[in-house]
């Protein structure tokens, strides 16, 4: 029997973490490289990734950090070289860059619709297309993919009026699922973690502008803090959840349990 400890270690891994400067994407690999990954974070803007290795080394961590925008091929496969060089290989993918565009449907652009489906739902497919070669020839990977309860329920537009975001995160939910299924037999585990509201910096202006009505819609009355993420990335990620996949993890204060 595994002593539970031995169950989240992921010493020796190496984890690609999307959108990993800031916010959730940093709160995820900050719990990587405590538990002893190698982690590789990339995101648009080097001023924020190289803030953010500062704070990876602080644990002790080999870091990795890649300028590119993921919802272009060539940036995936720049990407995948890039770590395979570094690296020779990638244990756990997390596809956490997103975006959206607030509008009412009525007055929402297509090419702004477009680019939330390109960042939310094409690029988790290329990255996962990537990288997931490597983990059929080594017969194991895990891969969580960032979607959100917005992906799950309709949501009140008084408190985030976002089609595009809502839309692409269902059909990250159900790629989850069916890619899950499809990969089960190269040992790879496919899950989703399913956010509510965390205040961050892309959204701190929407909540300072209406902090009620969004804690009104969470049962535990807050949103999600700076280390409420944390947990369930590491068990995804490690053996703890080795019999996990095809999983929907809201991870939301209990909103969807309304």
């Amino acid at each position: 029997m595994t002593a539970l400890k031995e169950l989240f270690d992921l010493s020796g891994r190496v984890a690609v973490v999307t959108g990993g400067s800031t916010g959730l994407g940093l709160q995820m690999a900050e719990a990587m490289a405590e538990f002893g990954a190698k982690v590789v974070i990339c995101a648009r803007k080097a001023d924020r990734l190289a803030t953010a290795e500062a704070k990876l080394r602080e644990y002790g961590a080999e870091v990795l950090t890649v300028a590119c925008d993921v919802a272009k091929a060539e940036a995936v496969a720049s990407l995948h070289d890039q770590v395979m060089e570094r690296f020779g290989g990638v244990d756990i993918l997390v596809n956490n860059a997103g975006r959206a565009w607030v509008a009412p449907v009525e007055d929402m652009p297509l090419e702004r619709w477009q680019q939330v489906f390109d960042l939310n739902i094409t690029a988790p497919f290329m990255l996962a297309q990537a990288f997931g070669r490597h983990m059929i020839t080594q017969k194991k990977g895990s891969i969580i993919n960032i979607a959100s309860i917005a992906g799950l329920v309709g949501r009140n537009p008084d408190a985030y009026n976002s089609i595009a975001y809502g839309a692409s995160k269902g059909a990250l939910v159900n790629f989850t699922r069916d890619l899950s299924i499809k990969w089960a037999r190269h040992n790879i585990r496919v899950n989703a973690i399913c956010p509510g509201f965390f205040v961050t910096d892309i959204n701190r202006k929407v909540y300072d502008e209406r902090p009620e009505k969004i804690d009104r819609e969470i049962p535990l009355g807050k949103p999600g803090g700076d280390s409420d993420i944390k947990g369930a990335a590491v068990w995804l990620a490690s053996d703890a959840s080795r019999f996990v996949t095809g999983a929907i993890i809201p991870v939301d204060g209990g909103t969807t349990a309304w």
